[in-house]
C-alpha cells in the first residue's frame, strides 16, 4: 500500500522566511539616538524584532508585561534567535515563554567580548545525555 504524504501550506511558507532575531528590550539610549551598545552584528542571524521599550521593568504586577511578551513571541520558531537585552527578570520570562512555545529548543545570541562578535547558542532543555557531576 502506498503511503500518502501531506504538506501543510504553513510549513512551506515558514521555511522560505529568514530567521528573526527577537531583541527583548530596546537598547538603553535608543530614544535619544545614542544606544549604549551596538547590536548590528547580530543582524547577520536575521531581521530584528524589538519586543519591549528600553525602560520596561517587572515590578509588582508582571501579568500585563507577560501578556505582551507572549503576544509578541507567539510566532517564535526553533529557527529564530533571542537576543538577551535589558532587565534580567524580563529576560528570564522571555526565555520561559519561548521554551514553552518550542518545547525547550531555541537559539540565543551571546556576545563574545574577546572576539567582539555574536555567537549562536542552541538550547535544548530536554536533551538526553550524560550529566557530568
Amino acid at each position: 500500500m502506498k503511503e500518502e504524504k501531506t504538506i501543510r501550506y504553513e510549513d512551506i511558507n515558514k521555511k522560505s522566511e529568514p530567521p528573526i532575531v527577537y531583541v527583548i528590550q530596546e537598547i538603553p539610549g535608543t530614544k535619544e539616538g545614542r544606544p549604549k551598545i551596538n547590536i548590528l552584528g547580530a543582524s547577520e542571524y536575521g531581521k530584528f524584532k524589538f519586543l519591549l521599550p528600553e525602560l520596561s521593568q517587572i515590578i509588582f504586577s508582571p501579568g500585563p508585561l507577560i501578556f505582551k511578551l507572549r503576544k509578541s513571541l507567539k510566532d517564535f520558531t526553533t529557527e529564530d534567535y533571542l537576543l538577551l537585552t535589558g532587565d534580567p527578570a524580563i529576560i528570564g520570562v522571555a526565555c520561559s515563554i519561548v521554551s514553552d512555545i518550542t518545547n525547550g529548543k531555541y537559539n540565543l545570541l551571546k556576545w563574545d567580548k574577546q572576539e567582539r562578535k555574536y555567537y549562536s547558542i542552541a538550547i535544548d532543555l530536554y536533551e538526553k545525555g550524560k550529566i557530568d557531576e
